[in-house]
């Protein structure tokens, strides 16, 4: 299925989840917020949160800083 991955298209399998998603991007572990179509996904539910054809995601890395 196609989603838009931060304005970009990307394939992923059918029934992907966020978890999913963020493993095929070698980004499991990192520090970063995921919004599915402007809803914050909590990371608690990356693992059950089945995306969409069509769903527009944003992956933003945390910065620390101040």
């Amino acid at each position: 299925m196609n989603i838009q991955l931060n304005g970009d298209p990307l394939e992923i399998a059918d029934q992907a989840t966020i978890a999913t998603l963020l493993e095929t991007l070698s980004l499991t572990g990192k520090r970063l917020a995921v919004e599915v179509n402007e809803d914050i996904v909590p990371r608690s539910q990356h693992d059950e949160y089945q995306l969409k054809a069509g769903d527009c995601v944003e992956v933003v890395h945390a910065i620390g800083g101040g």
